[in-house]
């Protein structure tokens, strides 16, 4: 037993002289942390900048008689449209009041009549 002890303590130095000190580059984590940002901005901020830059036109094209969908997914024709505001008429003489924010859709004209 003592002799395979003393075999293995004798081989241990030997093993880690023998195997290559891998020092790792000094450029692998800035390349590693450009190509996480490079996907990050591909498949998160430029879709979601997109997005938001359309919805951002949607809101400023509002205009009276528009139908539209809502984010709770009410549908419904414009009847007033102020600077935050927009009056729904969502049946007949019933008017709700929605910011503008809350407007995720325009429809196509007709649309509420097929439905």
């Amino acid at each position: 037993m003592k002799k395979i002890l003393a075999a293995a303590l004798a081989l241990s130095p030997a093993l880690a002289l023998a195997a290559p000190a891998g020092q790792p580059s000094p450029w692998q984590l800035p390349i590693m942390l450009g190509i996480f940002f490079l996907i990050f901005w591909l498949m998160v901020w430029r879709p979601q900048s997109k997005r938001a830059k359309e919805h951002k036109s949607l809101i400023a094209a509002l205009s009276k008689g528009d139908e539209v969908v809502t984010a709770a997914g009410i549908t419904g024709r414009v009847t007033k449209v102020t600077d935050d505001y927009v009056s729904v008429e969502v049946a007949e003489k019933v008017e709700l009041t929605f910011q503008k924010n809350a407007i995720s859709a325009t429809l196509p004209k007709g649309t509420l009549k097929a439905i």
